[in-house]
């Protein structure tokens, strides 16, 4: 288990420095709002949120030097302007073991959001909390099949929300880079219908760079980090995942699979 501010606040761009001064993203500020999202000896994982800037929570440097976990997931927000600044539109999403972040949009989301909400399972409907586009492509996601099949959930979610756009007369309806856990392995993707998806990486081995630079030396051997941007300027520890690209992590096993949207069954 790593404690949550070795990644969160000391690396070079870590994601506090992000929030700051994002290198790629089309905000080089993510100021509204952040979440943390981590697994210790519960079931079910821990979820803390807010809607200040992340740079400004001393809660969350307080917690992250003191708690400590194998897996957690971190995003800090820019709204869109489609959906309010609050704290249930702060990712990670949580349901039941589940974690869910988006970096993207549905593109003119309020036209085809009646069509995604009704699509959504009636049980699962009532736990929506927020209003965010995000949370919807995670509840579509479940009701297609998540728990069973995560990329194919996705893989459905997407080609259910292309599918409502096209029919709306929305080009390019999906743009997004998502992070999934359930607290075992990593699903990630890069996927956007115009193929201009938003930047995604993930670690290389962290044992052969120990022997490069002794700051890689507080990590275990197997820990993979998955990012929006590398976490410093050493290229040989960035891997860039491709567009169109589902990535799964297992331990220290990483496997690319293509994503290919498509209509649920």
């Amino acid at each position: 288990p790593l404690y949550l501010e070795e990644l969160i606040f000391k690396p070079e761009h870590s994601i506090i420095d992000q929030s700051l001064s994002a290198h790629s993203g089309p905000t080089p500020t993510n100021g509204d709002g952040f979440g943390i999202g981590w697994y210790g000896s519960r079931d079910t994982p821990g979820v803390y949120k807010d809607i200040q800037p992340a740079w400004n929570d001393t809660n969350l440097r307080h917690l992250a030097e003191q708690i400590r976990s194998h897996m957690f997931l971190a995003h800090v927000r820019a709204a869109t302007g489609q959906t309010a600044v609050q704290q249930t539109n702060c990712h990670p999403f949580r349901h039941g073991r589940w974690l869910f972040l988006h970096n993207g949009r549905i593109r003119d989301f309020d036209r085809i959001r009646r069509n995604l909400d009704f699509a959504v399972r009636p049980d699962l409907y009532n736990r929506i909390e927020g209003s965010t586009d995000s949370e919807v492509m995670f509840y579509l996601a479940l009701t297609f099949g998540l728990e069973n099949d995560p990329v194919g959930s996705l893989e459905r979610m997407v080609g259910f929300v292309e599918e409502q756009g096209w029919d709306a007369g929305i080009e390019h309806p999906v743009q997004m880079t998502v992070g999934l856990t359930d607290g075992h392995h990593v699903y990630a993707v890069r996927y956007s219908s115009n193929r201009e998806s938003r930047t995604l990486y993930h670690s290389r081995s962290v044992r052969a760079l120990k022997a490069l630079n002794p700051m890689f030396d507080r990590y275990s051997d197997d820990a993979i980090v998955v990012v929006s941007e590398p976490m410093n300027d050493i290229v040989e520890y960035w891997e860039e995942i491709p567009e169109s690209t589902a990535v799964v992590v297992e331990g220290c096993a990483v496997r690319t699979l293509p994503f290919k949207p498509r209509r649920p069954d």
